[in-house]
């Protein structure tokens, strides 16, 4: 069967101890994760899990499977095909005088913001699709990249549908 990436939205209890629960099973199991973030709802008594990761219709099917096992959980679903996809990135780049035009440019056309900034270094936030903030990293890369973090990937899928109707 084939490897792909796919995305899966996890609602829980809003409640302390969930997450490792969730991570706990992930670990148990031997299943790998590429991207897990959470945060809260549109309900506050859950919290949503947006978890990317990469296998089969076999591990998806289990991981499926045994995330619905867990009391906490209260709804899982796999996303559409292509659901609207957002990940934020913080990178500090070296801000030499020579690359300082080339960065910039960089900035405008990545519609990215530059939120810190001194004669050595230049922080830039960045927001969009993940193959864009890959696109943003690779550009940054020749300026020589002091430190970047990313948060994982949120996700919604297109239309009126919701993980409840």
């Amino acid at each position: 069967m084939e490897n792909n990436k796919f995305v899966i939205a996890v609602y829980v209890d809003n409640k302390a101890g969930v997450l490792t629960r969730i991570t706990s099973m992930f670990t148990r199991r031997g299943f790998n994760i590429d991207t897990l973030t959470g945060g809260g709802t549109e309900r506050p008594e859950f919290s949503r899990i947006t978890i990317t990761m990469s296998g089969d219709d076999y591990v998806k099917e289990q991981l499926i499977g045994q995330l619905k096992k867990l009391l906490v959980v209260k709804k899982v679903e796999v996303l559409q095909e292509e659901p609207i996809k957002r990940e934020l990135m913080l990178i500090k780049v070296n801000n030499k005088s020579e690359h300082r035009n080339d960065i910039m440019a960089a900035v405008d056309v990545f519609r990215a913001s530059v939120i810190d900034y001194s004669p050595e270094a230049m922080c830039i936030e960045v927001t969009g699709n993940p193959s864009k903030i890959d696109a943003f990293v690779k550009l940054m890369e020749p300026f020589g990249i002091l430190e970047m973090c990313r948060t994982g990937i949120v996700a919604l899928n297109r239309g009126a549908n919701t993980l409840f109707n």
